[in-house]
C-alpha cells in the first residue's frame, strides 16, 4: 500500500534543510509549510485555480498527495484522516465548483468538530467580485462552517498563515479553517521564512476549568444518589478515555456514550448502558430520565440525545464539562457549568472523586440492562443487518477501524459492533451526511496501514462517492467495503412507516447497480451474500484478501432499527420493536 513517500523528513530535517533565506513561489513555500507541519497526506483534486501549487508538487518527492475522484471524497478522506488519528486532516481544491464541492465536507467536520485545513484557489486578485470564470465567494459560503477563513493576499504571508491555521483547527474546539489563496499568489515569488510561533490576539481558548465549579461538582456527586454519566465526542478529541475510565471506575456512576463518544469507554466495562436517545438502548434512556445528577462530559446535548427537551431529564441536576462556553446551557439549563480541556478537567476530578453511595441504583441499571437488552429476530433464511454487524464484530475481534455512512446500517452499527478504543469508530452525527463512510475509511487507512478498516454502508450512500473505489484500486488501499443493501433508503422508509402511516414516497433503490460488478469495473474484488453461510464465506475471502474488497450483504428490506423514538416525544417514550 503506498501512503506516503520514502523520502518523507522530520520536521528538524526539513528545518535544516530549508534553513538558508530562499526566494521561492507561494506555491513552494506552501508545500514547504505543510510539510513542516508534519503533515504526511494532501487529498485533493486539481484545477486552473491551483495549477502553480499542483505544479510545485511535480518532482517534489518529499510532498504526498492522493488524487481522488470528487473533491467531496477529498475532504471526507480527510476527514477520515483526522478522526482516525487527532491530527488536522489537509485536502485542496480548485475554485468556483471546485471550492463548492467542498461544502458538505466542510460543514460535516465543523458539526463533529474535526480538525481540517482546507485549501482552495481563487481567481487571480484583479478577478475578484467580476464573477469571473470558476469564481466563487467561498469564504463567504463558509463562514458559517468554518471556525476560522483566510484569504491570502501576499505570498510572504503563507508560512504564517499555514502554521496559525494548524494551531486554530487543532486547538480548543477542533474544527476546520479555510485558507483561499488567488492564484497570482500562488505564483508570486518571496523570500521564504518557516514560521516558528503563534500570537493570536484574542484566541485563548479555555484549558484549566473555574475550581469552585469542580468543587460544586465533587460535591454533588457526593450527595447523588441516582447519578449518570453522558459521555460525548470530547472525551475522544481530548484524549480523555483513560482519565474518564479511571472516573467511572473510582464514582461507580453508571455511563452511557453518544454516538460520536463511542469508544470513548470501553463497552464492555459492567457500567457502560448503551447509547443515548433516538435509538438508544432502553436502560440508558430510563437511567437519564430517573437520574438525581446528569454529567455532561464533552457532549453538546444533541437534539437526536434529548429528543423532546420539555422533559429531559426532569429530576436531575445537570453538569456540563465542555471546551466550547457557547455549548453549555445552549439546549439545556444547566447547574454546574465547567468549562475546560475534558481530559484536564477529570485529571482534576480524580483527584478527590470518591465512589458514589449508589448501590441501588446500580442495581436498577444492572436489572434494566438485563430484562431490557438490545435485540432483533433473528432468521434462517433471511438475512438480518444486525446479525451481519455482529458476524463483523466477531471476525474482527473488535480491533478493526469502523466507518459508516447515514441511515439504519449506522445506527445497527452502533449497536451492535462493540467498540473498546477511542478513534476506532468514525461517522458523520451531527451534519448526516450521505456519502461520508466510504472516502473516510481511505482516509483512516491512509493513516494505519496495517490495522483492519471496514466500511460499512447502505446501499443508497455507497452510490454518493462510489467512483473512490478507484482510489483504492490504484493505491492498493485495503479497506473493506460492506453494504448493508436493502433496496430502499432504509431509515426514510422506517419513518414513513411509523410516523406516515405507511405512505412510501420515492425510498425504492431496486435500480441500483450490482455491486459486485460495480467494485469489479473499478478493480476491487466483490463479493455477494443473501443467508449467512454465504455472508460468512464471503466475510472471511474480503478479509484474507490484501486489497480492497467489497461485499455486498443482501438484507431483509422491512428491517427497522429499535428502539426508535418518535420526534416530540421525551426519551423513556420508545418503542421497542417486536422483538
Amino acid at each position: 500500500m503506498n501512503t506516503q513517500p520514502a523520502a518523507l523528513r522530520s520536521k528538524s530535517e526539513l528545518i535544516e534543510k530549508w534553513s538558508k533565506p530562499e526566494v521561492i513561489t507561494g506555491s513552494e513555500m506552501l508545500l514547504r509549510s505543510l510539510l513542516l507541519e508534519g503533515v504526511e497526506c494532501v487529498f485533493g483534486y486539481p484545477g486552473g485555480a491551483v495549477l502553480y501549487i499542483y505544479d510545485a508538487m511535480y518532482g517534489f518527492t518529499d510532498f504526498h498527495h492522493v488524487l481522488t475522484r470528487h473533491e467531496q471524497g477529498a475532504i471526507h478522506a480527510a476527514d477520515g484522516y483526522a478522526r482516525a488519528t487527532g491530527k488536522v486532516g489537509v485536502c485542496i481544491a480548485t475554485s468556483g465548483p471546485g471550492a463548492t464541492n467542498l461544502v458538505t465536507g466542510i460543514a460535516t467536520a465543523y458539526m463533529d468538530s474535526v480538525p481540517l485545513v482546507v485549501i482552495t484557489g481563487n481567481v487571480v486578485q484583479s478577478a475578484i467580485g467580476t464573477d469571473a470564470f470558476q469564481e466563487a465567494d467561498i469564504i463567504g459560503i463558509t463562514m458559517p462552517i468554518t471556525k476560522h477563513s483566510y484569504l491570502v493576499r501576499k505570498a510572504e504571508d503563507i508560512p504564517r498563515i499555514i502554521h496559525e491555521a494548524f494551531h486554530i483547527a487543532s486547538t480548543g474546539r477542533r474544527g476546520p479553517v479555510l485558507i483561499d489563496i488567488p492564484k497570482d499568489v500562488s505564483a508570486e515569488k518571496a523570500l521564504f521564512k518557516p514560521a516558528t510561533e503563534v500570537n493570536l490576539r484574542g484566541y485563548n481558548p479555555t484549558v484549566m476549568p473555574n475550581k469552585l465549579q469542580v468543587d460544586k461538582l465533587l460535591k454533588a456527586i457526593a450527595e447523588a444518589k441516582r447519578p449518570v454519566v453522558l459521555a460525548g465526542g470530547g472525551v475522544v478529541y481530548s484524549g480523555a478515555h483513560e482519565e474518564l475510565l479511571k472516573f467511572i471506575e473510582t464514582t461507580q456512576i453508571p455511563i452511557t456514550t453518544t454516538l460520536l463518544g463511542l469508544g470513548g469507554f470501553p463497552s464492555g466495562h459492567e457500567l457502560w448502558m448503551g447509547m443515548p436517545g433516538m435509538h438508544g438502548t432502553y436502560t440508558a434512556n430510563k437511567a437519564i430520565q430517573g437520574s438525581d445528577l446528569l454529567i455532561n462530559i464533552g457532549a453538546r446535548f444533541d437534539d437526536r440525545v434529548t429528543m423532546k427537551l420539555q422533559g429531559f431529564a426532569p429530576n436531575a441536576k445537570v453538569a456540563h464539562i465542555d471546551i466550547d462556553p457557547a455549548e453549555i446551557g445552549k439546549n439545556v439549563p444547566t447547574d454546574i457549568p465547567i468549562v475546560g480541556d475534558v481530559k484536564t478537567v477529570l485529571e482534576i476530578l480524580n483527584r478527590e472523586a470518591k465512589r458514589t453511595d449508589a448501590d441501588e441504583w446500580r442495581a436498577q441499571i444492572a436489572a434494566w440492562k438485563r430484562e431490557v437488552p438490545l435485540r432483533y429476530e433473528d432468521s434462517d433464511t433471511e438475512l438480518k443487518p444486525q446479525w451481519v454487524i455482529e458476524m463483523i464484530y466477531e471476525t474482527t475481534k473488535g480491533e478493526a477501524i469502523v466507518t459508516t455512512d447515514v441511515g439504519q446500517h449506522q445506527m445497527w452499527a452502533a449497536q451492535f459492533y462493540k467498540f473498546s478504543k477511542p478513534r476506532s469508530w468514525i461517522t458523520s452525527g451531527g451534519l448526516g451526511t450521505m456519502g461520508f463512510g466510504f472516502p473516510s475509511a481511505i482516509g483512516a487507512q491512509m493513516a494505519f496501514p496495517d490495522r483492519t478498516v471496514v466500511s460499512i454502508n447502505g446501499d443508497g450512500g455507497m452510490q454518493m462517492c462510489a467512483q473512490e473505489l478507484a482510489v483504492c484500486a490504484i493505491n492498493n488501499i485495503p479497506v473493506k467495503v460492506a453494504i448493508i443493501n436493502n433496496q430502499v433508503l432504509g431509515m426514510v422508509r422506517q419513518w414513513q412507516e411509523i410516523i406516515y402511516d405507511n405512505r412510501y414516497s420515492h425510498i425504492d433503490l431496486a435500480g441500483s447497480p450490482d455491486f459486485v460488478k460495480l467494485a469489479e469495473a473499478y478493480g476491487v474484488r466483490g463479493f455477494r451474500a443473501t443467508n449467512k453461510e454465504e455472508a460468512r464465506a464471503a466475510w472471511e475471502k474480503a478479509l484474507a484478501h490484501d486489497g480492497p474488497a467489497v461485499v455486498e450483504f443482501v438484507v431483509s428490506k422491512h428491517e427497522n432499527v429499535y428502539p426508535m423514538v418518535t420526534q416530540g416525544n421525551t426519551i423513556d417514550d420508545m418503542i421497542l420493536g417486536d422483538a
